[in-house]
């Protein structure tokens, strides 16, 4: 049977991909490896600085071309690649871009991946830095952690982030979600057609070598890139609150804080004599992970699916995290450790399933079980595609039918477009 004919695709990153220091740089690269698959023909273009972490694009027959914010040269590099696909890398690309791509390339599927919903996670960032400045003593956090659907709704509803993210989501074609929770919430409060929306979970292969036993392992390991807000908050309330707990039941325990792009903020916690080590970058996370015997993940807010619980899950390491940590990610299966929702709970949590190794083994077979069951590559890859090309053989009347995304791409509400054109104008001018 022949091949289908050859796709282009271009993809708009807010940043080179850096798999080794996020998760979303890793969902991306998962991505690109599904279009690959294919045989397609991908462009990656970003106007951002490459990183010190970057993945090698070119290394897999991946072009690679600078573009610039509020500049006509874009123009005429889309004219001339005239890709059948253009994939936005978190909706910022999509207000920055969207309107060059309708306007040189109209017939070209549009397709955001959102990482998560930025907007919920900055509403939850908010609503934590309201609590503690109210009632900064208490460590519990269980009435932040449980919120209805319509809690988060108006949580988020009046907030610029939220008008200007749903408004690229509606502009899309498609839109990949890696959260469950998250398409319920657009689609039951924001009114997003379900059919614009398609789950796209990290998308892994089933760990080939057993686990390290637990005999083998010491120690409690957190991981995260400290440039994310989540993950700094996280360290903050392990040191503060949550670790002085389990130092007091595990005076020996020792814990290793791995994250990329180390501020001096964080250098500066950095103390042994209390078992808090500032690790700096992992040149390779799983190898640190599978060391450990447990994974901490105290997350106070964030959205999407958190990718330091799936390594763990992948090592075969045993975590202890929060309903936020855990949200989205195990869709009623049981979770691989403890979720809990104050520190003094995580500590005790954290010590019981370090010292337990009969509790440590049924969390670790629970991680295999949880991956097999919702993230192998097998399955979401082959969905994405097929997800992708329904849409492309369907997109007029997709179009057609999405009425909101062609009233909110009119002339009328085309602000992005103008401030734009305007910060280019004034530029030449200067």
């Amino acid at each position: 049977m022949p091949l289908p004919p050859s796709l282009k695709v271009l993809v708009i990153g807010y940043v080179w991909p850096e798999p080794r220091s996020s998760a979303a740089g890793g969902h991306v690269m998962q991505i690109l490896e599904a279009f690959l698959g294919q045989g397609w023909e991908i462009t990656f273009s970003s106007p951002a600085r490459p990183g010190e972490n970057r993945a090698d694009l070119l290394a897999l027959g991946i072009r690679e071309v600078a573009i610039e914010l509020n500049h006509s040269s874009f123009d005429a590099f889309i004219s001339e690649l005239a890709p059948d696909i253009v994939l936005f890398d978190q909706f910022m690309m999509e207000e920055q871009f969207g309107w060059r791509v309708e306007k040189h390339c109209p017939d070209a599927l549009r397709v955001l991946e959102t990482s998560d919903l930025q907007s919920l996670r900055h509403a939850r960032h908010h609503r934590l830095k309201e609590r503690l400045k109210t009632d900064s003593a208490s460590q519990d956090f269980s009435d932040l952690f449980a919120p209805a659907l319509h809690e988060e709704f108006q949580l988020m509803a009046d907030t610029d982030m939220a008008k200007r993210e749903i408004a690229a989501l509606y502009r899309c074609d498609l839109n990949l979600m890696v959260s469950e929770f998250e398409i319920e919430l657009l689609v039951e409060h924001f009114g997003l057609p379900r059919d614009l929306l398609l789950w796209c979970p990290l998308m892994l292969d089933m760990p080939a070598a057993p686990a390290v036993p637990y005999e083998d392992r010491a120690h409690f390991l957190s991981i995260g890139n400290f440039r994310h807000a989540p993950n700094w908050d996280a360290v903050l309330w392990m040191k503060n609150a949550v670790w002085p707990l389990i130092r007091q039941q595990l005076p020996g325990a020792q814990l290793h804080l791995y994250g990329a792009y180390t501020p001096p903020k964080a250098a500066a916690l950095h103390n042994p004599a209390q078992g808090f080590h500032i690790m700096n970058w992992a040149e390779d996370a799983l190898q640190v992970m599978s060391a450990a015997r447990i994974c901490l993940a105290p997350l106070r807010f964030g959205a999407g699916i958190k990718g330091k619980l799936i390594d763990a899950m992948l090592c075969g390491t045993p975590n202890v995290t929060t309903p936020v940590g855990a949200e989205a990610m195990h869709g009623g299966l049981p979770w691989p450790g403890v979720v809990a929702s104050s520190a003094e709970a995580l500590a005790g949590a954290a010590v019981q399933l370090y010292s337990d190794p009969a509790r440590w083994a049924q969390a670790r077979d629970d991680g295999f079980a949880l991956l097999a069951s919702r993230y192998c590559r097998q399955v979401h890859a082959p969905a994405l595609i097929e997800g992708i090309q329904a849409c492309r053989s369907n997109l007029a009347q997709r179009r057609r039918d999405n009425f909101t995304g062609s009233m909110l791409r009119h002339h009328q509400h085309k602000s992005t477009q103008y401030m734009s054109q305007w910060i280019e104008e004034k530029n030449r001018n200067q």
